[in-house]
C-alpha cells in the first residue's frame, strides 16, 4: 500500500497516457475523465489534471493535487474535486480552493465521490445541480463563461480561503498520507 491506498497494479491514464497506480480512487478519477470527454464533449486539452496548488496557513505551507481544472479560452472555468464519502463535507474546502486557482473566482465547482456530484456556483456557494449528469457540458460551460462576472479575488480573501483549505486538506491528514506534500511546518 502507498500511503492510505490499496494499490491494485497499474493503469493507463485516460487523459495523458501515463502509467499510474491502480487504486479505487484512481478508477473513479478515470471514470470522471471519460465522462468529461466522451459525454460532456470536453477536449482533453481543456482538462488540467493533477494540478499542484500550494496552500498556506501562517508560516505553514503544503502542496496538494487537484483532480481536474477545466480551462476554456485561457480561463479556468470549472474545478472538479474527487474525494470518497460525503459530498457535503467536501463542499466548503473545494469552494475555498476554487478561490485560489486563479486571480478570479471561477464559475463552477464540482464536488464528487465518483458516484454522485454536487455542482456549486463558485461565487455564491449555492448548490445548483446534483448528480454526475448535471456536470455542465463544454457548450454549456462556454455559455456560463460568457455571462460570468469574473470578480477578482482580493489578497485578504485568498489568504483566508487558503487557511480554510489548509485546515480541511492538510491539518486532518495523517503524516504518512502521501497525497499531500508538507513544505514547511
Amino acid at each position: 500500500m502507498a500511503g492510505h491506498h490499496l494499490v491494485l497494479g497499474t493503469l493507463t491514464d485516460y487523459l495523458s497516457g501515463e502509467l499510474l497506480e491502480d487504486t479505487h480512487d484512481e478508477r473513479y478519477r478515470q471514470k470522471i475523465s471519460r465522462l468529461l470527454v466522451e459525454e460532456k464533449e470536453y477536449h482533453k486539452s481543456d482538462i488540467i489534471s493533477r494540478y499542484r496548488l500550494v496552500l498556506q496557513a501562517g508560516s505553514r505551507k503544503a502542496a496538494i493535487s487537484l483532480d481536474f481544472l477545466i480551462a476554456l479560452l485561457n480561463r479556468k472555468c470549472m474545478l472538479i474535486k474527487y474525494a470518497p464519502g460525503s459530498l457535503v463535507t467536501r463542499r466548503r474546502p473545494t469552494i475555498a480552493i476554487s478561490r485560489l486557482v486563479s486571480r478570479f473566482q471561477i464559475p463552477i465547482v464540482v464536488v464528487t465521490n465518483g458516484m454522485d456530484a454536487e455542482i456549486v456556483n463558485g461565487s455564491t456557494g449555492d448548490v445548483i445541480g446534483n448528480g454526475l449528469n448535471t456536470i455542465p457540458s463544454r457548450d454549456h460551460l462556454l455559455k456560463i463563461r460568457k455571462t460570468h462576472q469574473w470578480n477578482k479575488i482580493s489578497r485578504d480573501r485568498a489568504e483566508m480561503e487558503s487557511r480554510i483549505a489548509f485546515a480541511y486538506e492538510v491539518d486532518d491528514r495523517c503524516p504518512c498520507d502521501d497525497s499531500i506534500c508538507r513544505i514547511s511546518e
